[in-house]
């Protein structure tokens, strides 16, 4: 895999490195190799996919890019952070503030009002309810859901919950998103808006955003698109550049 080049013109500086990665899941006698010598790149101010079919090894590319999975041999850098010299407490900590998670199913708290979901990250940070609920409440009012703070997720319709989703990713003002399958759950229509609103809040020059998806209706949203197969990148370019076969 041939990760970012260095002189490509208007890119941004390296936000995550993995460098030779390999993950392995113990299966009996015949161990699974869900990651096999991977590199690969992410830019600071670019939207990045890694696509493939089910079952290549995306979702483990980002859980060890985010850390919640260890590798078993190569490095992998966040914004100058080595990730394999951290301890376990230093990389839970490290996540909690420089990274945002958006998912599949949403993984809302039912229980829990619009503004209560997005103040989450903010509480596990350390701030009162009341700062954390006004914040929440700002950039849920920023992506047209200013008057839903208080509804609960079941009386909202999937690209509402998805918005919401968002804004719990973004509300901590992390300097990585990453997003596993965000539209997977959602028409073409509500999807198109979802990559529109994250593409619009979250692609800063200080920020960096992972998009995990085989959905090629949103392809197009991407600056730079890394391919999977069987464990490996077998095909890493500029989005404009991709042809999905």
């Amino acid at each position: 895999m041939i990760p970012h080049e260095a002189s490509q013109a208007g890119s941004g500086s390296i936000a995550v490195a993995v460098r030779n990665v390999t993950k392995i899941f113990p299966n009996g006698d015949t161990p699974t190799y869900a990651l096999r010598d991977v590199s690969f790149e992410a830019r600071c101010g670019e939207l990045t996919m890694i696509v493939g079919p089910s079952g290549c090894g995306k979702t483990t590319l980002l859980s060890v890019i985010c850390g919640t999975l260890a590798i078993d041999s190569g490095s992998i850098e966040v914004f100058g952070k080595n990730l394999g010299s951290m301890s376990p407490s230093e990389v839970t900590g490290f996540r909690s503030k420089n990274v945002g998670f958006i998912f599949q199913q949403f993984n809302l708290i039912p229980t829990l009002t619009v503004v209560e979901n997005v103040s989450i990250p903010l509480i596990l940070q350390g701030w009162n309810y009341r700062k954390a609920e006004e914040k929440a409440a700002a950039i849920l009012k920023d992506v047209g859901l200013g008057e839903r703070i208080r509804s609960f997720p079941k009386q909202l319709s999937g690209g509402q919950q998805q918005r919401v989703a968002i804004s719990r990713a973004l509300v901590h003002d992390p300097k990585l998103i990453i997003c596993d399958e965000p539209t997977a759950s959602l028409d073409a229509k509500t999807g198109h808006h979802a990559l529109e609103l994250l593409k619009r809040s979250a692609c800063a020059p200080d920020r960096c955003v992972i998009v995990v998806t085989h959905d090629s209706r949103i392809f197009s949203f991407a600056d730079w698109i890394a391919e999977m197969e069987d464990g490996r990148v077998v095909k890493s370019c500029r989005a404009a550049e991709y042809h999905h076969a």
